[in-house]
């Protein structure tokens, strides 16, 4: 029976990975301690080791503001890191799956974005990102990278979670409204990670987002009506402009994804936000 080795362990997509149902007999979730993509050679042995049918790169660096200061730090995980797990896992025969980021665009027109359409990133983490791509696709031509936006689990540190938690204390809350996005629950994504792991044609880009495509500000506010309905503290939404909410790295304007080619690769549909929104917040309710 196939051995699945997820990169990654405590965050939310690592965790929604090891919790999906699957056909793999055995699956195993690496951490820093265990695979540290900032370490030359760690991810490598790791690999060697178990040798595992297929790998799920999770572990990225995903501080977007602080990579604006750290670059280099960021390239080491996101770049150089993917690329050496990428290696690893062709020399051992292993499917590869990384997960990038819509970050790659900057929101030029043309969106929802294909994945064929220029990347054209506007902030350090989104540069690395794309550099982590490249060097994945170079060193295992048949791996997979599937570009990801807005992940959220209701874990705690995702935007729904920040949203429920801040209405605790404030009955008004400002959110941009001028960058758009297509949010996607942590299950629907590995659900489809997991199909591509099993999808032994499939290889390239591929995008994952899913609908109906809206602002942050849109999205907080579904996010405190979901909250009322179930009786919990919500929040009015301020729309708010990017230049009134200035943060160390630029944000994408626009960075919606078009995802028929991971629906024709897995035979998913692209996942609805709003059945997803309904169990992030009962796993926030949960963890509190």
């Amino acid at each position: 029976m196939p051995r699945l080795l997820i990169l990654g362990r405590n965050g939310q997509l690592a965790r929604a990975l090891s919790a999906a149902p699957g056909p793999f007999e055995t699956v195993q979730a690496a951490g820093r301690a265990e695979a540290d993509l900032a370490e030359p050679g760690a991810v490598a042995r790791l690999i060697e080791a178990w040798r595992p049918d297929a790998v799920i790169n999770a572990a990225a660096w995903t501080a977007v503001d602080d990579a604006e200061a750290q670059e280099a730090g960021a390239r080491e995980i996101n770049a150089r890191g993917a690329g050496e797990a990428a290696q690893a896992a062709g020399a051992a025969g292993a499917r590869f799956i990384h997960v990038s980021t819509d970050y790659v665009f900057g929101g030029a027109p043309g969106a929802p974005f294909a994945e064929d359409a220029a990347p054209a990133p506007v902030n350090a983490y989104g540069r690395t990102k794309l550099d982590g791509e490249r060097a994945v696709l170079e060193a295992c031509p048949g791996a997979c990278v599937v570009r990801a936006a807005g992940v959220f689990s209701g874990g705690g540190a995702d935007f729904p979670s920040a949203m429920w938690r801040l209405a605790h204390t404030r009955p008004e809350i400002g959110v941009v409204d001028d960058q758009l996005t297509g949010p996607t629950w942590a299950g629907d994504l590995a659900e489809r990670l997991i199909a591509l792991a099993l999808a032994p044609d499939a290889s390239g880009l591929f995008h994952c987002a899913s609908g109906p495509q809206l602002s942050w500000a849109q999205f907080a506010a579904a996010c405190f009506d979901l909250a009322r309905e179930a009786g919990l503290p919500h929040a009015q939404v301020r729309p708010i402009t990017s230049a009134g909410y200035v943060r160390p790295a630029a944000r994408p304007a626009d960075s919606r994804l078009a995802s028929t080619r991971l629906e024709a690769a897995t035979g998913l549909p692209a996942p609805d936000w709003r059945t997803g929104l309904s169990k992030a917040l009962d796993a926030w309710r949960r963890s509190r």
